[in-house]
Protein backbone atom coordinates (compact mmCIF):
# COMPACT_ATOMS: atom_id res chain seq x y z
CA UNK A 1 0.00 0.00 0.00
CA UNK A 2 1.66 2.78 -1.07
CA UNK A 3 0.45 5.54 1.05
CA UNK A 4 1.58 3.56 4.20
CA UNK A 5 5.05 3.16 3.09
CA UNK A 6 7.44 5.02 5.94
CA UNK A 7 8.86 7.09 2.84
CA UNK A 8 7.18 8.48 -0.33
CA UNK A 9 8.31 10.23 -3.23
CA UNK A 10 5.72 12.00 -5.23
CA UNK A 11 5.46 12.73 -8.25
CA UNK A 12 4.08 16.39 -8.38
CA UNK A 13 1.36 16.61 -11.24
CA UNK A 14 2.74 13.36 -12.48
CA UNK A 15 6.60 14.48 -13.66
CA UNK A 16 5.96 18.60 -14.35
CA UNK A 17 10.02 19.31 -14.45
CA UNK A 18 9.99 16.95 -17.25
CA UNK A 19 7.07 16.06 -18.71
CA UNK A 20 3.87 18.07 -20.01
CA UNK A 21 2.29 18.80 -16.22
CA UNK A 22 -1.04 16.66 -15.39
CA UNK A 23 -1.24 14.43 -18.61
CA UNK A 24 -0.92 10.72 -19.42
CA UNK A 25 2.78 10.82 -20.48
CA UNK A 26 3.59 12.45 -17.65
CA UNK A 27 1.34 10.27 -15.14
CA UNK A 28 3.98 7.38 -17.13
CA UNK A 29 6.84 8.45 -17.12
CA UNK A 30 6.67 9.19 -12.95
CA UNK A 31 6.04 5.70 -12.38
CA UNK A 32 8.98 4.86 -14.93
CA UNK A 33 11.29 6.81 -12.40
CA UNK A 34 9.94 4.62 -9.63
CA UNK A 35 7.91 7.05 -7.70
CA UNK A 36 5.42 5.48 -4.89
CA UNK A 37 2.90 7.80 -5.77
CA UNK A 38 1.38 10.75 -8.05
CA UNK A 39 -0.07 13.92 -7.35
CA UNK A 40 -2.61 15.89 -9.29
CA UNK A 41 -5.48 18.23 -9.86
CA UNK A 42 -9.09 18.29 -10.74
CA UNK A 43 -11.73 20.50 -11.53
CA UNK A 44 -15.56 19.75 -13.03
CA UNK A 45 -16.09 20.82 -16.81
CA UNK A 46 -19.59 19.23 -17.09
CA UNK A 47 -20.19 15.75 -15.25
CA UNK A 48 -16.13 14.91 -15.95
CA UNK A 49 -13.68 15.55 -13.54
CA UNK A 50 -11.37 16.68 -15.45
CA UNK A 51 -7.18 16.61 -14.72
CA UNK A 52 -5.83 19.87 -14.76
CA UNK A 53 -4.23 22.46 -12.13
CA UNK A 54 -5.67 25.91 -13.37
CA UNK A 55 -9.32 27.18 -13.82
CA UNK A 56 -8.66 29.01 -16.92
CA UNK A 57 -6.44 26.76 -19.61
CA UNK A 58 -4.22 29.41 -20.92
CA UNK A 59 -0.79 28.12 -19.02
CA UNK A 60 -1.14 24.61 -19.86
CA UNK A 61 -3.11 24.08 -23.17
CA UNK A 62 -3.49 25.66 -26.33
CA UNK A 63 -6.88 26.42 -25.28
CA UNK A 64 -8.03 29.89 -23.84
CA UNK A 65 -10.75 31.01 -20.90
CA UNK A 66 -12.34 29.60 -17.83
CA UNK A 67 -12.40 25.76 -18.09
CA UNK A 68 -16.02 25.74 -17.11
CA UNK A 69 -16.93 27.22 -20.52
CA UNK A 70 -16.13 24.19 -22.33
CA UNK A 71 -17.48 21.29 -23.00
CA UNK A 72 -15.80 17.83 -21.91
CA UNK A 73 -15.52 17.05 -25.45
CA UNK A 74 -13.87 20.38 -26.96
CA UNK A 75 -11.31 19.87 -24.03
CA UNK A 76 -10.51 16.99 -25.38
CA UNK A 77 -9.22 18.87 -28.56
CA UNK A 78 -6.76 21.05 -26.95
CA UNK A 79 -3.24 20.37 -26.57
CA UNK A 80 -2.08 20.10 -23.02
CA UNK A 81 1.62 19.77 -24.22
CA UNK A 82 3.49 17.72 -26.59
CA UNK A 83 0.48 16.52 -28.26
CA UNK A 84 -1.25 15.36 -25.03
CA UNK A 85 -4.72 15.86 -24.19
CA UNK A 86 -6.52 16.74 -20.66
CA UNK A 87 -6.97 13.24 -19.18
CA UNK A 88 -10.39 12.42 -17.36
CA UNK A 89 -9.60 11.87 -13.83
CA UNK A 90 -10.75 7.48 -14.80
CA UNK A 91 -7.92 7.50 -17.40
CA UNK A 92 -5.29 8.32 -14.96
CA UNK A 93 -6.91 5.47 -12.83
CA UNK A 94 -6.58 2.93 -15.42
CA UNK A 95 -3.11 3.71 -17.06
CA UNK A 96 -1.08 3.40 -14.02
CA UNK A 97 0.17 0.44 -11.65
CA UNK A 98 -2.28 -0.43 -9.19
CA UNK A 99 0.33 0.10 -6.87
CA UNK A 100 1.18 3.69 -7.69
CA UNK A 101 -0.78 5.66 -5.67
CA UNK A 102 -3.18 8.53 -6.43
CA UNK A 103 -3.12 11.87 -3.98
CA UNK A 104 -6.32 13.75 -5.77
CA UNK A 105 -5.98 17.43 -4.82
CA UNK A 106 -9.94 19.11 -5.26
CA UNK A 107 -8.93 22.16 -6.69
CA UNK A 108 -12.13 23.28 -8.57
CA UNK A 109 -15.43 24.04 -6.51
CA UNK A 110 -17.40 21.20 -6.66
CA UNK A 111 -15.85 18.39 -7.01
CA UNK A 112 -15.61 16.59 -3.97
CA UNK A 113 -18.94 14.70 -4.34
CA UNK A 114 -18.21 13.59 -8.05
CA UNK A 115 -14.90 12.26 -6.72
CA UNK A 116 -16.38 10.29 -4.01
CA UNK A 117 -18.59 8.77 -6.46
CA UNK A 118 -15.98 8.09 -9.08
CA UNK A 119 -13.88 6.14 -6.16
CA UNK A 120 -17.03 3.90 -6.02
CA UNK A 121 -15.86 2.24 -8.84
CA UNK A 122 -12.48 2.15 -8.00
CA UNK A 123 -13.02 0.05 -4.90
CA UNK A 124 -9.15 -1.75 -4.94
CA UNK A 125 -7.48 2.02 -5.47
CA UNK A 126 -4.94 3.64 -3.18
CA UNK A 127 -6.13 7.14 -3.09
CA UNK A 128 -5.27 9.98 -0.83
CA UNK A 129 -7.45 13.00 -0.99
CA UNK A 130 -6.26 16.64 -0.02
CA UNK A 131 -7.76 20.77 -0.38
CA UNK A 132 -6.41 24.02 0.22
CA UNK A 133 -10.28 23.74 0.89
CA UNK A 134 -10.91 22.21 4.02
CA UNK A 135 -14.92 22.44 3.62
CA UNK A 136 -14.58 20.27 0.28
CA UNK A 137 -12.48 17.72 2.90
CA UNK A 138 -15.46 17.92 4.99
CA UNK A 139 -17.89 17.16 2.25
CA UNK A 140 -16.10 14.13 0.94
CA UNK A 141 -15.92 12.99 4.04
CA UNK A 142 -19.47 12.97 4.48
CA UNK A 143 -19.77 10.77 1.82
CA UNK A 144 -16.62 8.92 1.51
CA UNK A 145 -15.44 8.08 4.79
CA UNK A 146 -13.02 5.18 4.44
CA UNK A 147 -11.02 7.27 1.98
CA UNK A 148 -7.98 8.91 3.45
CA UNK A 149 -7.69 12.84 3.24
CA UNK A 150 -4.96 15.36 3.89
CA UNK A 151 -5.60 19.00 4.75
CA UNK A 152 -3.36 21.29 3.05
CA UNK A 153 -1.49 24.36 3.95
CA UNK A 154 0.85 26.48 2.66
CA UNK A 155 1.39 28.49 6.15
CA UNK A 156 1.63 27.39 9.25
CA UNK A 157 -1.07 30.62 9.96
CA UNK A 158 -3.85 28.25 11.11
CA UNK A 159 -3.65 25.31 13.35
CA UNK A 160 -2.82 22.06 10.98
CA UNK A 161 -2.78 19.70 13.06
CA UNK A 162 -6.60 20.53 14.95
CA UNK A 163 -8.01 20.99 11.66
CA UNK A 164 -6.28 17.24 9.96
CA UNK A 165 -7.51 15.05 13.56
CA UNK A 166 -10.71 17.21 12.60
CA UNK A 167 -10.84 15.43 9.73
CA UNK A 168 -9.76 12.12 11.11
CA UNK A 169 -6.84 12.47 8.66
CA UNK A 170 -3.84 10.46 8.28
CA UNK A 171 -1.43 13.38 6.54
CA UNK A 172 -1.15 17.28 6.72
CA UNK A 173 0.65 18.34 3.67
CA UNK A 174 2.61 21.80 4.07
CA UNK A 175 4.55 23.54 1.91
CA UNK A 176 8.47 23.36 1.82
CA UNK A 177 8.38 27.14 3.77
CA UNK A 178 5.88 25.85 6.44
CA UNK A 179 7.82 23.02 7.90
CA UNK A 180 10.33 22.80 10.83
CA UNK A 181 11.87 20.63 13.35
CA UNK A 182 9.92 21.97 15.98
CA UNK A 183 6.34 21.97 14.13
CA UNK A 184 7.52 18.41 12.53
CA UNK A 185 7.44 17.24 16.39
CA UNK A 186 4.08 18.96 17.15
CA UNK A 187 3.03 16.86 13.69
CA UNK A 188 4.00 13.57 15.06
CA UNK A 189 3.28 13.87 18.59
CA UNK A 190 -0.27 14.44 17.31
CA UNK A 191 -0.25 11.03 15.84
CA UNK A 192 0.18 12.47 12.22
CA UNK A 193 2.33 12.16 9.06
CA UNK A 194 3.83 15.14 7.13
CA UNK A 195 4.18 15.44 3.20
CA UNK A 196 6.00 18.33 2.39
CA UNK A 197 5.44 20.41 -1.18
CA UNK A 198 7.49 21.17 -3.83
CA UNK A 199 11.26 19.82 -3.53
CA UNK A 200 13.09 19.88 -6.04
CA UNK A 201 16.49 20.51 -4.54
CA UNK A 202 18.22 16.90 -3.62
CA UNK A 203 19.57 18.40 0.03
CA UNK A 204 16.28 19.37 1.02
CA UNK A 205 14.77 16.60 0.01
CA UNK A 206 17.46 14.73 2.56
CA UNK A 207 16.74 17.01 5.49
CA UNK A 208 12.98 16.75 5.26
CA UNK A 209 13.41 13.11 5.26
CA UNK A 210 15.69 13.15 8.63
CA UNK A 211 13.49 15.49 9.80
CA UNK A 212 10.75 13.41 9.79
CA UNK A 213 8.69 13.82 7.36
CA UNK A 214 6.95 11.12 5.39
CA UNK A 215 7.44 12.29 2.17
CA UNK A 216 7.67 15.15 -0.25
CA UNK A 217 6.01 15.75 -4.02
CA UNK A 218 8.23 16.43 -6.16
CA UNK A 219 8.63 17.90 -9.67
CA UNK A 220 12.00 15.46 -10.76
CA UNK A 221 11.32 12.18 -10.18
CA UNK A 222 13.86 11.42 -12.71
CA UNK A 223 16.76 12.84 -9.98
CA UNK A 224 14.75 12.59 -6.60
CA UNK A 225 13.86 8.98 -5.94
CA UNK A 226 14.08 7.04 -2.45
CA UNK A 227 17.33 5.07 -3.76
CA UNK A 228 19.35 8.51 -4.49
CA UNK A 229 17.92 10.30 -1.14
CA UNK A 230 18.88 6.84 1.55
CA UNK A 231 22.13 6.43 -0.78
CA UNK A 232 24.19 9.25 0.36
CA UNK A 233 26.74 8.05 -1.98
CA UNK A 234 24.73 9.05 -4.79
CA UNK A 235 24.68 12.87 -5.33
CA UNK A 236 21.85 12.92 -8.19
CA UNK A 237 21.20 16.11 -9.56
CA UNK A 238 20.31 19.14 -7.69
CA UNK A 239 17.49 20.65 -9.74
CA UNK A 240 17.04 24.05 -8.22
CA UNK A 241 18.34 25.76 -10.81
CA UNK A 242 15.68 24.76 -13.62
Amino acid sequence: MAFADPQLVIGHRGAAGISPENTLPGFIKAQECGVQAVELDVHMCGDKLCVIHDETLERTTSGTGPIANWEPTELRQLDAGEGATIPFLEEVFDCLSSDVGINVELKGAGTAIPLAQLLRHYPDREVLVSSFDHQALFDFRGVAAGTPVAPLFQRWSKDPCRIAKELDAEFVNLSQRAINENRMREIASNGLRCLVYTVNELALARDLLKCGVSGIFTDYPDQITLAVLNDPGLAGVDTSHR
